[in-house]
């Protein structure tokens, strides 16, 4: 399964890059808005991981392309972010996300947020 990582931080997207392969992931990356959108048409991801602060657009507007294309609308999102608007979570819900979470990440709760999005069991060790 392929997971597309789409965040500015890139030893963010590096810890989260190897965590992921070790539990069998494929994973790319993109570090704007605009890679983020064009990675997600051209490699269709099993599921994507959308920080809401990046260079080139905001993950938002990233979010509002994703769930109103036909190519893209069905692939769940993992909203990522560590903005302390307490708002932000019911906004990206509201556009379509499938879950929020804070930074810095918990891993366990990012693991089991995808097996239930993906019906992949992963356990949250590593």
């Amino acid at each position: 399964m392929m997971i597309l990582i789409a965040d500015d931080d890139r030893i963010h997207v590096h810890m989260l890059t190897s965590r992921l392969k070790a539990k069998g992931f494929k994973v790319s990356a993109a570090f704007d808005a605009i890679q983020a959108w064009i990675a997600a048409i051209r490699t269709s991801p099993d599921a994507i991981i959308l920080d809401i602060q990046m260079p080139g657009g905001t993950g938002m507007a990233v979010l509002k392309q994703l769930k109103s294309s036909t190519k893209t609308n069905q692939i769940p999102v993992v909203v990522l972010s560590g903005s302390i608007d307490p708002c932000d979570a019911e906004r990206v819900k509201r556009l379509g996300a499938d879950e929020y979470l804070p930074k810095p990440v918990d891993l366990a709760q990012l693991y089991s947020t995808l097996s239930k999005l993906l019906g992949v069991p992963l356990d949250s060790e590593s």
